[in-house]
């Protein structure tokens, strides 16, 4: 985890005023290269390049959500104002968290998306987030992860539910398809408490055997394989990407000592979790595979 002092490696605020000429922004470059991005743009224009080969206009006003895999530039035209927010993979873990939303947040968070004539709601509700974040990252004396974690959060929200994310999962979805999505939902909120099946089955009006039988027909996986793959994602986004030791991370997945989560990680990967560990800080900055890669690695 970072201290106060070294929050700008793990996140990036800008504002950038309207100009006599056009400006170039590598979003994924350098410290950047991991970071998941929003453009607020105001009035004016602005263009995006992506690696490719597509270019796609924009107008403002307009927010934009970039993720790592974007890969793309930014022009910004002249006279055009734009605040540019930038999160790293350490910071959107916090923001996202373990609640009741954090399942649909973390799948919303894997694809790019484009919010085009913002209605002025969205516009009151979203640009105080962004430029307060900003603000908090130009005054140094002051700069916090947690505050900056508190941003991420709700600009989140905001742009999930703006863009109608929160109505569209609830369309469309059969009584087996609610089913399962709240029980990932549940899961989501509560895999660190080691529930059992019965406990889900039961919040969600279901037998045991029902709710086995949607996981295996919809997924190939039972409940308690969901459950598990849940923690062991966890788990790896601990060991890769804070500073706890091996104790801390059972503790806080709820496990009874450390000796069993050491157990419970090797029978799932195959690896300790201080060889896992090992492996992540070995492969920095690489595509390792067998590394947590992404939210949507949890299906």
């Amino acid at each position: 985890m970072a201290t106060n002092g070294g929050i700008h490696h793990y996140a990036r605020g800008e504002w950038h005023a309207p100009s006599l000429s056009h400006r170039r922004i590598r979003f994924q470059k350098g410290l950047y290269a991991d970071f998941h991005h929003f453009l607020l743009l105001g009035e004016g224009a602005a263009e995006l390049h992506f690696d490719n080969g597509e270019d796609r206009p924009l107008q403002g006003p307009l927010l934009a959500f970039l993720p790592p895999q974007a890969r793309c530039d930014l022009s910004i035209s002249a006279g055009t104002a734009a605040h540019l927010v930038g999160a790293s993979p350490q910071i959107m873990v916090d923001a996202i968290g373990d609640k009741v939303e954090s399942y649909s947040l973390r799948l919303f968070t894997e694809q790019r998306k484009l919010v085009e004539a913002l209605d002025p709601a969205a516009v009151a509700e979203i640009t105080p987030l962004i430029s307060g974040f900003v603000r908090e990252l130009a005054d140094p004396s002051r700069s916090s992860w947690m505050v900056a974690s508190a941003y991420i959060r709700l600009i989140l929200m905001a742009l999930w539910r703006g863009s109608d994310g929160e109505r569209s999962e609830q369309r469309g979805q059969g009584e087996t398809g609610s089913i399962l999505q709240r029980y990932r939902q549940l899961v989501e909120a509560g895999f660190r408490r080691h529930r059992p099946i019965s406990d889900y089955a039961a919040e969600l009006g279901v037998t045991a055997d029902r709710l086995h039988s949607i996981c295996q027909r919809a997924l190939g996986r039972s409940p308690i394989q969901l459950l598990h793959e849940r923690v062991v994602q966890e788990a790896k986004l601990r060991l890769e990407r804070s500073a706890r030791n091996i104790q801390e991370i059972s503790d806080s997945l709820g496990f009874r000592d450390p000796t069993y989560f050491s157990h419970f990680f090797k029978r799932k990967t195959g690896l300790s979790p201080a060889g896992y560990r090992d492996i992540a800080r070995a492969s920095a900055g690489s595509e390792n595979s067998m590394l947590s890669s992404g939210y949507a690695d949890w299906p």
